[in-house]
């Protein structure tokens, strides 16, 4: 039973995701994006290319300055690492953070 919750611990899943609403990742999709990945145990770090952040800190997150069509690289290790991604890809790239994408 130990070396199945030992494997549980470490799961690790990663997935990149780009920022489509128009505004990008100001402070209230940064906060959904915080609260979404504080539910979770698992560890969450999201990268830019260039900075790499705790995804559970706002601060952090507002770090990154993520504007409309900027790529996010996003790390989830732990025991619910799979539906961590999971909520954060639906959150981005499919709710757009409940706002408008732009105008083509």
């Amino acid at each position: 039973m130990q070396a199945e919750e030992d494997t549980l611990e470490n799961e690790e899943y990663e997935a990149e995701l780009e920022i489509k609403n128009a505004e990008g990742l100001h402070m209230r999709p940064a906060m959904q994006f915080v609260d979404i990945a504080n539910r979770f145990d698992s560890e969450i770090n999201v990268s830019n290319g260039e900075t790499n952040v705790d995804g559970k800190s706002i601060m952090n997150i507002s770090m990154l300055a993520a504007t409309c069509g900027t790529k996010l690289r996003i790390k989830a290790k732990g025991p619910d690492a799979r539906q961590a991604i999971d909520a954060l890809r639906e959150l981005v790239e499919e709710k757009h953070f409940d706002e408008p994408t732009p105008k083509k």
